[in-house]
């Protein structure tokens, strides 16, 4: 996999961000909410690094320890492939670690008085007793975090002497500001190495884009979903300045290689830890390798994780949360399960109360995909790579439907204009069509279910896909073969769908890896993949796409900007280039 690269992007409606959004403020509530998360993690770190060493010396590498009890393991995070190509290896190189008995014998020619000398050098500094607290010390590192003296503003620290200028602070205030008619879009991007959340503005009447704030992440990201219900244990810096305490607000959730779902408030700037965290970080071992067999041949692949019904146990793969019913989140995992949260509970309360509301076993591979119904908010769509996709009612999950497919699942989407219906693109590069009302019972999914139409979207794994929702029978979809498609569908008098290509584009983006319709803009779409970069594409520039689209335009009552190609710079908008790109990436391998 490249190291570089966008796995999501998320827009964010215009007029919900906060137009002036507030800084990260450590406040004495917010020291006590982190300094219970870092005690937490502080204690349990001594009992991880223990499984670690004993998983590691399990596999043949208990040697990579000091003598002073000092572990330096180097255990590897092993992901189960999906082809299986990295399973079958085996460590037959037994005497690596070998280490020579003599080596840690004394030498029987040494002198022994040199030896007492040396000794009775150092007895001045009483190394025997230095780690012994003395009852004058006080202070203790990192023993209580609420030793920090805090202040909100440099005009209060009496140690910073160079106060700030009014002018600088409304200059700030100014770049920071997000107008009503700015979108947001929110990036998971992955660059050397180091995960984050970019968070950028939009300004379609300037088609200018901009990065306003980023948010570091713990571990690659995989899956975004915007909401504005403000998760419980939200903290009080949040709390005071954006719209939370009138039970909406502005939060991007994130699905990353950690079993845990972070969520992040987009109206706070330099925040240093996510409002909300959903798992038990303190329990999930899905770090710690498990060797598999016995003896000194060890495979590289790991057992499967044992599932909880409380938290996941690998990776989030996918997330949807609930509109009507905003206090609801579901999300998808390399566990094999989905699970159902309930954001209006501290995940931080004992006693499993905190943990996932349901736990749904009905996938027997990884699930790579989840959403919610919009029309019937009862309803979970779900993808697989076991080849499947099921249907099913959160209250009723063995009552459900599916479809057996002839590839894995690489995203799906329902039909906004359609309450049965939905979208699901594959491994193959095929884009299936399924009407829900016609899917046999989920139990019985062993022959492939005929789909209403079946279209080639890409040469390679059709990656991404997405539904517009301001036109009917509009379909934008993103493949490794790094193109970005606009699909035009449309019902003849027999009933039967006609499906046509209407644009086909390379944005520079790489193999495409998400794209997604603005939720403001009919015919603006959002595209990142292997490149790292992220564009912004006015289809409605192009003429063709005008035709074919413009009676379900005027259907829907939605107007078309009119701006020229060359005013919207070909109809793609990104960032200014510095000029360091570098034409090596067109051969970057996922």
């Amino acid at each position: 996999m490249s190291g570089s690269l966008i796995s999501a992007v998320s827009w964010v409606k215009r007029g919900v961000a906060l137009q002036n959004p507030s800084k990260y403020v450590l406040d004495d509530q917010e020291l006590e909410r982190v300094s219970a998360l870092a005690r937490i993690e502080l204690e349990d770190a001594q009992v991880e690094l223990k499984r670690a060493h004993n998983a590691a010396k399990s596999m043949g590498k208990s040697d990579l320890d000091g003598e002073d009890g000092d572990s330096d393991v180097d255990v590897e995070v092993m992901e189960g492939d999906r082809d299986g190509d990295e399973g079958d290896w085996v460590d037959e190189d037994e005497n690596a670690m070998d280490v020579d008995p003599e080596a840690a014998l004394p030498n029987p020619n040494s002198d022994p008085k040199t030896t007492t000398s040396k000794d009775d050098d150092l007895s001045q500094y009483n190394l025997d007793d230095y780690d012994d607290d003395t009852p004058g010390d006080n202070i203790s590192h990192f023993s209580n975090i609420n030793n920090i003296a805090v202040y909100k503003n440099n005009d209060e620290d009496p140690y910073i002497t160079l106060k700030d200028d009014e002018d600088d602070i409304e200059a700030e205030r100014s770049e920071l500001e997000v107008l009503p008619s700015d979108n947001l879009l929110v990036v998971a991007k992955t660059e050397d190495e180091i995960s984050q959340l970019e968070i950028y503005v939009y300004e379609e009447s300037e088609a200018n884009l901009y990065v306003h704030h980023d948010l570091m992440l713990p571990n690659f990201p995989l899956c975004l979903e915007w909401l504005d219900f403000p998760p419980a244990s939200s903290s009080s810096s949040t709390m005071n300045n954006d719209p939370s305490n009138l039970g909406f607000g502005n939060y991007i959730a994130v699905g990353t290689l950690d079993p845990e779902i972070e969520i992040w408030s987009l109206d706070v700037v330099e925040a240093m830890y996510p409002n909300s965290v959903l798992g038990r970080p303190d329990k999930t071992k899905a770090h710690i390798p498990v060797p598999l067999g016995t003896g000194k041949k060890k495979k590289k692949k790991t057992k499967s994780r044992q599932t909880e019904k409380a938290y996941h146990v690998d990776a989030v793969l996918g997330l949807s949360w609930n509109k009507k019913q905003r206090n609801l989140l579901a999300s998808a995992s390399a566990d094999k399960t989905v699970k159902l949260w309930d954001l209006s509970r501290d995940p931080t309360i004992t006693g499993g109360e905190g943990g996932a509301l349901r736990s749904f076993d009905v996938h027997k591979d990884k699930v790579q995909a989840v959403q919610w119904n919009e029309k019937d908010p009862a309803v979970l769509l779900t993808g697989s790579y076991d080849r499947t996709v099921r249907t099913f009612d959160s209250r009723a999950p063995e009552g459900g439907v599916g479809a057996f497919l002839g590839s894995d699942v690489e995203a799906l989407r329902w039909d906004p204009w359609n309450e049965s219906g939905f979208y699901v693109s594959l491994e193959n590069g095929l884009v299936l069509n399924f009407d829900a009302r016609t899917l046999p019972s989920s139990s019985n999914l062993d022959q492939p279910s005929p789909a209403r139409f079946t279209l080639q979207a890409h040469d390679g794994a059709a990656s991404a896909l997405d539904v517009n929702p301001h036109i009917k029978g509009c379909i934008v979809t993103g493949g490794s073969d790094k193109l970005v498609k606009v699909w035009n569908i449309e019902q003849n008098e027999g009933g039967k769908n006609n499906v046509s290509l209407v644009q086909s584009r390379d944005l520079g983006v790489g193999k495409v890896f998400s794209t997604s319709f603005s939720p403001d803009s009919p015919l603006t779409v959002a595209a990142g993949g292997s490149k790292a970069k992220l564009q912004i594409w006015d289809v409605a520039s192009n003429a063709g796409a005008r035709k074919a689209f413009g009676g379900k335009l005027r259907e829907a009552g939605k107007v078309l900007s009119e701006r020229s190609a060359e005013e919207a710079r070909g109809g793609v908008v990104g960032l200014v280039s510095d000029g360091e790109e570098s034409d090596g990436d067109d051969d970057e391998d996922e």
